[in-house]
């Protein structure tokens, strides 16, 4: 533990995901330190005091999916320190021990600050609850994406976290709008993604022989006129896996901004729907210190069931 104006900064343990995999390591320590010096990187990675599962590395080391990096506490520059995450609003607890916490993330927060947002869930979070000494993301939710989210309290649970993860030992089901008609009640679609970068420096993933394994499992729950409402179950976890398995078999989100209809999109928003339709609405796993088997489940936010029960009406109305 390092004290820095007074307050302890303590070291932190990340672990790579597939949404940082293939970043130098650089690059990933700029995108999670906002306001830290590039200077400063430069010299803990020279000096050795970052390290990828326990051993140096150069500035131009990739990162591996899996990876353990340690980083030390680190100096910003006064105006970043000067400006810290505000509270905000409490973020609501679903569940919460001495372990672990769930939280229902509301849809236009970052899990965490980097690539433009200047903090998110995880920043806010530890604000918010000083007393304890350790909050780390046990995985990762898009920005626009609402519901279940699971942070470790514990260095132990959340390694274990991460290996339940690797090993598809953690139950996770979404809710999604389409539109269409989906036909079967149920359907395996195991297609790899690849990531890649456009032009812009934006990162996207694509449907690609060369990509990584991905299956996702799709049970259709209801359908409209023009619209089907699925349950999404993920066996793998690839960045944007919903949104390119489904847009791939021409079904793109509502609402989606990267793989969507945008025409549609544009008429979804004039009518109610102003975000993209995907919610983490079901959890399942063993806890990882006692192996009690967890179960958590988030309703439907109110602007998605809105705009379903919208949907209702409109179905009536062309009866």
């Amino acid at each position: 533990m390092t004290m820095i104006d007074g307050k302890a900064i303590a070291v932190r343990h990340e672990r790579i995901d597939d949404a940082a995999a293939g970043q130098r390591i650089d690059n990933y320590l700029m995108r999670i330190a906002k306001g830290v010096p590039k200077s400063h990187v430069y010299r803990i990675l020279r000096s050795g005091e970052v390290r990828v599962n326990g051993r140096r590395v150069q500035q131009t080391y990739r990162l591996a999916e899996g990876d353990e990096v340690r980083i030390p506490p680190l100096r910003v520059a006064q105006a970043e320190r000067s400006a810290p995450a505000p509270a905000g609003k409490p973020l609501p607890v679903v569940y919460e021990d001495d372990a672990l916490l769930v939280i229902d993330k509301p849809s236009g927060k970052a899990v965490h600050g980097g690539s433009g947002v200047s903090y998110g869930v995880i920043e806010q979070l530890r604000v918010q609850r000083p007393e304890l000494r350790m909050l780390e993301l046990a995985h990762r939710l898009d920005r626009e994406t609402s519901g279940l989210l699971i942070v470790a309290k514990k260095r132990s649970a959340l390694t274990a976290l991460h290996d339940m993860m690797r090993e598809g030992r953690v139950e996770k089901r979404y809710l999604t709008l389409v539109p269409g008609r989906w036909a079967n009640a149920l359907q395996h679609v195991k297609a790899p993604l690849h990531k890649y970068l456009t032009a812009e420096g934006e990162r996207r993933v694509r449907v690609s022989e060369d990509g990584k394994p991905a299956h996702s499992v799709m049970r259709l729950v209801r359908r409209w006129r023009d619209y089907s409402l699925l349950e999404v179950e993920l066996k793998t976890g690839r960045t944007h896996q919903i949104r390119v398995h489904l847009a791939h078999l021409g079904f793109p989100l509502c609402g989606d901004d990267k793989y969507g209809d945008f025409a549609l999109n544009k008429r979804l928003e004039a009518e109610g729907l102003k975000r993209m339709f995907l919610h983490a609405a079901m959890l399942s796993f063993a806890h990882p210190l006692t192996g009690e088997v967890l179960s958590f489940e988030a309703a439907l936010p109110v602007e998605l069931q809105a705009f379903l029960t919208h949907l209702d009406i409109q179905e009536r109305g062309h009866g």
